[in-house]
């Protein structure tokens, strides 16, 4: 969940992300995975992002890496570039919504087309041998981000962000390498995967985050995702992250769990491991979904932003034993 934090606008964590992340280790959770980090600079949501596309930017997250895995939690981060959906307002208090113009401290995004996403700028398009630079920038990050002690890569190719901008039909409409049929389409995700899994160590897994599908007519389908994630599982991606959307404006059944269906069939359907994501509010609701085999693993975001202490909850619900650190123990829940 993106905190829009780094006021220096430098890509570096600073004491608001350590607070953040390390309350929530102390109080309990077992990964936390840190919010979308940028590889290059534009490839930042807002400029208030974290980024990983300098040395400078290894010591402010190897802090709070440090201080997790002291309270027994481990540290994913998020590795992302948002192409057209780049230089909107960090979600403080911001001027207006929207664009954050060039003139007013915000950058020009890129994408796979001159096309923008409704009401947001018109980005740049990328060159061939721009888009090939991409997954080098993602190794790169990657590379910084086992310096820093971070235990998981997750790859964001998820909610209309620049990979799933061009695996989608609906905004992918080059006439390159990088466009086309379903291989071009996708081929910037599995370089991408497959740059990153080169330098990741194979003791560590590498995640994936998609949009199973856009939800709209002529779009990215669950069973084109299954064939991606089939795609993905061979080159050393080992667990898929599965939501849905946010590619262009659509109308979503939303409901509790609506898109765990979506992380199941890719569970049966390429034999992957999958997180199930969205709308996952309550232990026993989560437990039945790993239970029944639906999700290999359930996310927890803005339910995890109301409630730090959600991992407590849970653990008093289900009757197993507190998680919180020692300091906060005094205020575990009762057991059943």
């Amino acid at each position: 969940m993106c905190q829009y934090s780094v006021t220096a606008h430098d890509g570096v964590a600073n004491d608001w992300h350590f607070v953040h992340y390390g309350a929530r280790a102390a109080l309990g959770f077992g990964l936390l995975v840190i919010e979308a980090t940028a590889v290059v600079p534009e490839g930042r949501i807002t400029v208030a992002d974290l980024g990983l596309w300098d040395d400078s930017q290894i010591d402010a997250l190897a802090r709070i890496v440090d201080f997790c895995h002291a309270q027994g939690a481990a540290v994913g981060v998020q590795l992302a570039h948002s192409g057209r959906k780049g230089s909107t307002w960090p979600d403080q208090p911001a001027p207006s919504a929207g664009v954050q113009p060039v003139d007013a401290g915000g950058f020009t995004p890129v994408g796979p087309t001159a096309e923008p996403y409704p009401g947001l700028a018109v980005p740049r398009p990328l060159s061939t041998a721009e888009v090939a630079a991409i997954a080098p920038a993602f190794r790169a990050a990657a590379r910084r981000a086992d310096a820093a002690g971070v235990d998981v890569v997750e790859i964001h190719a998820a909610h209309g962000y620049l990979l799933h901008q061009f695996y989608s039909p609906l905004t992918n409409t080059r006439d390159d390498v990088y466009g086309g049929d379903f291989a071009g389409r996708t081929r910037l995700a599995r370089e991408v995967v497959e740059a990153v899994r080169g330098v990741w160590p194979d003791s560590k897994p590498l995640f994936v985050r998609v949009s199973a599908t856009d939800w709209t007519e002529g779009g990215w389908t669950v069973e084109d995702t299954v064939d991606l994630a089939v795609a993905l599982k061979g080159l050393g991606m080992d667990l898929m992250d599965v939501s849905t959307a946010s590619n262009v404006p659509a109308t979503i059944p939303v409901g509790p769990g609506y898109q765990v269906e979506f992380a199941r069939r890719v569970r049966v359907d390429a034999a992957v491991p999958t997180t199930a994501v969205g709308l996952i509010t309550e232990p026993v609701q989560a437990e039945q979904i790993l239970r029944s085999g639906q999700a290999d693993a359930v996310m927890i975001g803005r339910a995890a932003l109301r409630d730090p202490g959600w991992v407590e909850r849970a653990a008093a619900a289900l009757g197993a034993p507190s998680p919180m650190a020692g300091p906060y123990r005094r205020g575990a829940l009762p057991r059943r």
